[in-house]
């Protein structure tokens, strides 16, 4: 590796040039749910990504949230085709660490999958998370279709308001289309760390800050609760 870059994101000039096809397997269940990791899946369900630092606890969030049918670690948002865990943390691929979450919308809507992202970390550290550096811990949203778009930005607007009340800073969440920004599914070891390795490390920690649960009729979260305690 020829050098590490934790506090800006490479150019694309500067980036891994990574490879044409993935390195590794994936494996082809999930350990706790039991189903497949990669598609097709079954008609009717959707897909959403979110990245919120390291991704062994990030991915045991959204697997503990019913109605959620897979999840995978992985690598999105940067430039190098095909990387690896060494490459990400050089910092010189771009990618965050991102969990795939594919959904029953019939179950679990995206309002609430949004709900467990804002409150399982903290938005508003930059290229860091918590006592994790580096750009590929930023704080993302890759979302597959205009109404998840839509969504978010709503959301992190909503969160916003409820962390500055709080005495938090400026969230520095990016919200972008996963089109053009690829997900490529992080090596074996990966996938559901924290199921394989429940003392195992988890970097993820919220602000005690809530977002409030859609109100029906809402296509958005519209309110904020307090956090307990």
């Amino acid at each position: 590796m020829r050098f590490r870059v934790k506090d800006r994101l490479p150019t694309p000039e500067e980036a891994l040039p990574g490879r044409d096809a993935p390195a590794f397997p994936v494996p082809d269940r999930h350990t706790v749910l039991g189903n497949p990791l990669l598609p097709p899946y079954p008609e009717g369900l959707e897909t959403a990504d979110f990245a919120l630092g390291c991704f062994w606890g990030a991915e045991r969030r959204f697997w503990q949230t019913p109605g959620v049918w897979t999840t995978l670690a992985g690598y999105q948002g940067g430039h190098t085709p095909n990387p690896t865990y060494e490459e990400v943390c050089s910092g010189l691929t771009g990618h965050t660490e991102t969990v795939r979450v594919v959904f029953d919308p019939s179950r679990v809507s995206y309002e609430r999958l949004l709900q467990v992202f804002w409150e399982a970390h903290d938005p508003t550290q930059g290229f860091r998370q918590g006592n994790d550096v580096g750009t590929q811990y930023r704080s993302a949203v890759f979302t597959h279709s205009p109404a998840q778009q839509e969504q978010a930005s709503f959301s992190r607007t909503a969160y916003q308001q409820a962390l500055t009340a709080a005495g938090h800073g400026v969230i520095t969440t990016e919200i972008l289309p996963a089109d053009g920004r690829p997900f490529y599914p992080a090596e074996d070891y990966h996938q559901q760390y924290l199921d394989k390795n429940p003392a195992g490390y988890c970097g993820i920690g919220g602000t005690g800050v809530k977002l409030s649960d859609p109100i029906d009729g809402a296509s958005c979260p519209t309110g904020i609760l307090p956090a307990d305690g």
